[in-house]
């Protein structure tokens, strides 16, 4: 099978190439979950072994030297494996896929012109010395949350791959239908190095089993008519056992998987839940499927893993749920962690804006929402997240009593909101959308597309109704217009 990169793809290896060029040793790569930041890694490491240079790409987990091993071979390409007792061991091959735990144990690193780290947020003292300890070797880092603290450090440069965003708009990922379920209460706990200590988690977590798994039996049934492949992200081990318990309990076979448990039943797990008949309702983990993990056709999320400041993980989960699959035009997430609304304003902003440079500001305790902030997040109706700003909920039709804009103070009348600042009803402004694109003669997704980008989730459920377009939201199209025609320009 030839490897053919897409054209976002391809800008990213010359951006890279560049970054080399000006004299920049040391790349990050950040790409979303979907992008093909694999197939970036194995086209360079083509081009560089074509030129008879040797490359590398490490990889932190077994399962995922296995898997890019097999990509590789997938494309014909030849490769060692640089991993104890490997079958496919040939050091002398140019190109080599790499166990950080076999590089680690061994007195010296291999010698590469070119050295490709997976999941860099994820930093090894020993390969950031071996990075340091060979300044001829150029690097690049892949991740989807550069946020980790120090990688500053050994990258000087960040190419962006795409935004999420533009990964959903094109189908390269499943967009997110996310509901606020009955949350864990983490109130006055116990805090190390400014995350709630997982033992804490689990305990409190038990308390909502339950409700966790009631939550999801009525969840499928109302929107799939019964269950769908699922993967559950719980607070800890014996939370893990819980829960599977509780499942079971209703008829349904849900696997816990940790640490615990040896490679091989967790190799297998997998592999049986990836089948498309499988007999496996869902898996549930602490944070195992956060990486190395591809099976598209899940369907649904259940976060039940509170993180007071890591958005690494809360975003790494969330783009398990959101790779594309032929089978699902979205994802579902049931949130009973709290998360979603913890790190909503910088999910918002990474999903439509992605990442530029090297931040620590991203991985820092939130501030928890208030209970008058967690009750107006959700349609009191369907539990679905409440998009900001609107008047009714784009899930059921539920519509919150308007208030009125004007307030009564005795002798003079004072309007709370300018008419710039007016929350407009989303079916009202999915009709506007609509008559501007007919009258413009533009694709008719146009304005499915601009719904989506004004309130984060597309207009299912809105009537397909035009209605001519008022002051406002013509301002609000000419905005994003001028937005776009900058973006040209500055590319």
């Amino acid at each position: 099978m030839d490897l053919a990169l897409r054209e976002h793809q391809l800008r990213c290896v010359e951006e890279l190439r560049e970054g080399f060029r000006n004299g920049h040793r040391c790349q990050l790569l950040y790409a979303p979950t979907g992008f093909g930041k694999t197939e970036v890694a194995i086209y360079l490491m083509q081009a560089a072994a074509e030129k008879w240079s040797k490359t590398a790409i490490i990889m932190d987990r077994i399962v995922l030297v296995d898997q890019t091993s097999n990509r590789l071979m997938k494309y014909g390409i030849k490769h060692g494996v640089y991993q104890a007792q490997h079958w496919n061991w040939a050091p002398a091959q140019y190109i080599q896929v790499c166990s950080a735990q076999t590089l680690e144990s061994r007195d010296t690193f291999p010698d590469f012109q070119l050295a490709i780290i997976d999941e860099a947020h994820i930093t090894r003292r020993a390969i950031n010395d071996w990075i340091q300890k060979h300044p001829h070797m150029r690097v690049i880092g892949l991740t989807a949350t550069p946020f980790t603290r120090g990688l500053g450090k050994v990258y000087s440069n960040v190419v962006t791959g795409s935004t999420t965003e533009f990964l959903v708009q094109n189908k390269w990922l499943a967009p997110l239908k996310v509901f606020v379920c009955k949350q864990i209460d983490m109130t006055g706990a116990k805090k190390v190095a400014g995350e709630w200590s997982q033992d804490v988690a689990t305990e409190r977590g038990m308390q909502l089993t339950g409700d966790i798994v009631s939550e999801w039996i009525k969840k499928t049934h109302e929107l799939f008519d019964g269950p769908r492949k699922t993967i559950v992200f719980c607070s800890g081990v014996a939370h893990g056992a819980d829960l599977a318990q509780q499942f079971a309990k209703q008829g349904y076979q849900f696997i816990p998987i940790s640490y615990k448990d040896n490679d091989e039943f967790k190799r297998q797990a997998i592999e049986d839940f990836s089948k498309p008949d499988t007999k496996i309702h869902g898996l549930i983990a602490t944070d195992i499927l956060t990486r190395g993990f591809d099976v598209p056709d899940v369907m649904i999320g259940v976060s039940a893993r509170p993180f007071a400041k890591s958005l690494s993980s809360h975003i790494q989960q969330l783009g398990r749920v959101m790779r594309s699959h032929h089978s699902k035009d979205h994802g579902v997430w049931l949130c009973h962690s709290g998360n979603f609304l913890r790190f909503r304003d910088d999910w918002d902003q990474v999903f439509a804006e992605g990442v530029s440079e090297l931040s620590d500001e991203k991985e820092k305790s939130r501030q928890e929402p208030t209970d008058r902030e967690k009750k107006e997040s959700k349609c009191p109706q369907c539990s679905l997240l409440w998009p900001k700003g609107a008047i009714s909920c784009p899930g059921c039709g539920f519509e919150r009593r308007k208030q009125s804009l004007v307030e009564a103070i005795p002798g003079m009348m004072t309007e709370l909101q300018a008419k710039s600042q007016r929350v407009v009803d989303p079916q009202r402004f999915y009709s506007e959308l609509l008559w501007y694109a007919h009258d413009k003669n533009y694709n008719p997704n146009w304005a499915a597309h601009k719904y989506r980008e004004k309130y984060g989730m597309w207009p299912r459920g809105l009537k397909n109704v035009a209605e001519e377009p008022s002051l406002p939201t013509r301002n609000w199209i000419r905005s994003r217009m001028i937005a776009y025609a900058k973006g040209r320009k500055t590319a």
